[in-house]
């Protein structure tokens, strides 16, 4: 799946299936059940998989798996494939990078691309690639810089200096990306090392009639035929990147029943929450987001119905708009089950009964009515906002923020300001991706109404915003006065730092000036907060583990993990759901959907029709645990090789943030053996399909 912003979608409401649940699987760390599991590549579930599945992980084949998978930044996971360094990925990770490489003369997500040459092959503008080079745990040292007894606020200042510390000294001593991630809700820290791989080059994308066939109406659904794959190239001094570890492609189809690893980045996921905190985003959070997702979609489809190049400008937001709804409708429908709420209260139920018999972890006990106080704070700060969505104003307000931080000691920045941040934040900072003044435009002055609806018309900070004037004539004005649109206006500003940013009268650096105070003040609120929380999800953990034993898995924090299942039918609607789909089945869907557009073949498969292998293997499930940011996931097999590329759940998964069954959910993934046959027989790119693998 995907991150909120390449989630996927849902047309029914949620679902059975969740009458088999265990309480076990409501609490993190927990005994997994069934293939439940997002395990750390550095505590694999060994035994789990040997007493399951007879199979015994080999440390040489998780470290090659590992070396092999790569984070985007953008959004998604991807994995190497051949020694010159191809990736592959899905369509829809690749969405934002064929979106800023489109133009009104050429729609790459609509047409799709292949490269002649290396020489045609496209750089993404400001991509960058992850490669996990190592992982340590730096718990102690992280837990030691926090005094005993220390105030929540304290406690996040010392603790955020000592991860910054690690990770500068991390980054200075190795030259590698270094984030300390915090897991088991702040019961371990552990540090990542990365290798980041910054020239990356588009090579292959099909037309998204294909990578996204069936559109809406099959989105979240099974059975499916969609080549959701992308492949790019790393370059490393101006030359394809040679590559160690990458992953062999498998060319059989893949049968019920087989064992299947997932290697990838799952964005985040809550099953450590407590029913407070289930209750808080059931209620409250879920809803609000929803509503400004329903609005943000109307207003992109009403820029849309400007004309075609307004089509195409607004298409890949728009398409992250209405799947980050649909996914969050899902979890929505999801804790609406009074079952859910109910097995996990049964579950906390019990723990704090066996904990009334320990003394020693009455604290763990007050956890729980701590974070359901936090909850009431939360629902208090959640429609208070001081950031405009809007990309022109986003980078207005990280170059001010910038100016500010860089005044600091690096172990009091701000995360994303810290020096071993530095080099990927300004990537993005001067990133020479188009920016749509137009659609700049009515996204800023949308934003501008919503501010005044969510504080009031009256407000002192809306009235200092708007200046007397409308939010249309204020966005109007706003975008005649700037430049930031200009990456060396940005560069600029960046290099001057502080003295330049408060003399500069650029509009968007100005009212980026104004909303500074709000932005921190709401920003250490919400810190305070998770602060609080941290603090007792790390005593939660603790008792848990005291009662139950360690093991488990740490909730998903967009970072490497592992997981692993079967390809395996399921019953649905009194009807058996087979696991894999054909080639020949997308053309017979088709057929059976003409005259609805999302179920049209581009015309590179109609004229194939009669020359590809229509039986060969193109999407199949599996049990494996996935959830956003495992889009472009490699699949492999007991031996390591690729058999497949993740990218999508079906409906009845869309509940995994909070929990795992298996009894219908399913992860989607693309079959290696299509990938191959489409561009072998599709788009007659023999030499790139016998390259793969190699």
């Amino acid at each position: 799946m995907k991150p909120v912003k390449k989630t996927r979608s849902i047309r029914q409401p949620l679902l059975l299936g969740f009458l088999m649940l265990t309480f076990a699987s409501l609490d993190a760390p927990s005994p997994a059940v069934a293939d439940e599991g997002m395990y750390l590549f550095n505590d694999l579930p060994k035994e789990l998989l040997q007493e399951r599945h007879d199979f015994e992980i080999d440390q040489a084949w998780a470290d090659h798996l590992r070396l092999a998978s790569v984070r985007f930044n953008s959004g998604g996971s991807g994995s190497f494939v051949s020694s010159d360094g191809l990736v592959l990925t899905n369509h829809h990770v690749a969405a934002d990078t064929l979106h800023k490489l489109s133009s009104a003369d050429r729609d790459l997500i609509r047409d799709g691309f292949l490269a002649a040459s290396l020489a045609d092959e496209l750089p993404a503008p400001d991509l960058e690639l992850n490669q996990l080079v190592s992982i340590e745990d730096v718990t102690q040292r992280v837990n030691a810089a926090v005094k005993p007894g220390a105030s929540p606020e304290e406690s996040l200042k010392l603790r955020r200096a000592a991860m910054s510390t690690i990770e500068q000294e991390s980054n200075e001593q190795t030259g590698l990306r270094s984030d300390v991630i915090t897991l088991f809700g702040g019961a371990q820290y552990h540090l990542y090392r990365y290798r980041k791989y910054t020239d990356v080059r588009l090579v292959w994308a099909p037309e998204t009639a294909a990578a996204f066939f069936g559109g809406d109406a099959d989105n979240f659904e099974y059975p499916r035929y969609n080549l959701d794959a992308t492949i790019m190239r790393v370059y490393e001094d101006g030359q394809p990147a040679k590559i160690e570890h990458f992953l062999a492609w498998n060319d059989q189809p893949l049968s019920e029943g087989e064992l299947v690893f997932v290697s990838g980045n799952p964005g985040r996921t809550q099953r450590i929450f407590t029913t407070a905190a289930l209750t808080f985003l059931r209620d409250q959070r879920l809803p609000y987001v929803l509503d400004f997702l329903r609005r943000k979609e109307i207003l992109m489809q009403q820029f849309s119905l400007g004309g075609a190049e307004e089509k195409r400008r607004a298409r890949d937001e728009l398409f992250g708009i209405q799947n980050a709804r649909k996914a969050y409708s899902g979890m929505l429908g999801g804790l609406q089950d009074p079952r859910v709420i109910a097995a996990k209260r049964g579950g906390e139920d019990r723990l704090l009964a066996a904990l009334a018999d320990h003394s020693e972890y009455s604290d763990a006990t007050a956890a729980w009515e701590e974070i359901a106080a936090v909850q009431l704070e939360k629902a208090e700060l959640l429609r208070q906002t001081a950031s405009p969505r809007s990309d022109l104003y986003e980078l207005a307000h990280q170059i001010v923020i910038l100016a500010d931080e860089d005044l600091k000691p690096n172990d009091q920045r701000l995360r994303e300001y810290t020096d071993a941040s530095r080099e990927s934040l300004l990537r993005r900072l001067l990133s020479e991706a188009p920016i749509y003044r137009d659609l700049e435009q009515m996204k800023l002055a949308d934003e501008l109404g919503r501010f005044a609806e969510l504080r009031g018309g009256d407000d002192p900070l809306v009235a200092e915003m708007l200046v007397g004037k409308s939010p249309r004539q204020r966005a109007t004005d706003l975008l005649a006065g700037t430049k930031i649109d200009e990456p060396e206006f940005r560069k600029e500003l960046i290099d001057g730092g502080k003295t330049v940013v408060l003399a500069s009268d650029d509009t968007l650096v100005r009212l980026a000036r104004i909303l500074e105070p709000e932005y921190r003040r709401l920003r250490e609120a919400n810190e305070r907060l998770e602060e609080r929380e941290r603090q007792a999800y790390a005593r939660i953990t603790a008792a848990t583990n005291a009662i139950e034993g360690t093991g488990g898995y740490p909730d998903a924090t967009f970072t490497l993990r592992l997981a692993f299942g079967t390809v395996k039918s399921y019953e649905q609607d009194g009807e058996t759901i087979e696991p894999t789909t054909t080639i020949g089945g997308a053309y017979e869907h088709a057929r059976q959907h003409a005259g609805q557009e999302d179920f049209d073949l581009p015309q590179s498969w109609l004229d194939a029709e009669s020359d590809v292998d229509l039986d060969t293997q193109i999407n199949f499930v599996c049990t494996a645990d996935i959830i956003g940011g495992n889009s472009g996931s490699p699949v492999v097999n007991r031996a390591g090789e690729l058999v497949g590329l993740i990218f999508d759940g079906n409906i009845q998964s869309l509940t995994g943030d909070y929990l795992y069954t298996d009894d219908q959910a399913r992860a989607v993934s693309v079959s290696a053996v299509g990938i191959r046959e489409a561009l072998r027989s599709i788009y007659q790119a023999t030499e790139l399909a016998e390259s793969l693998g190699r």
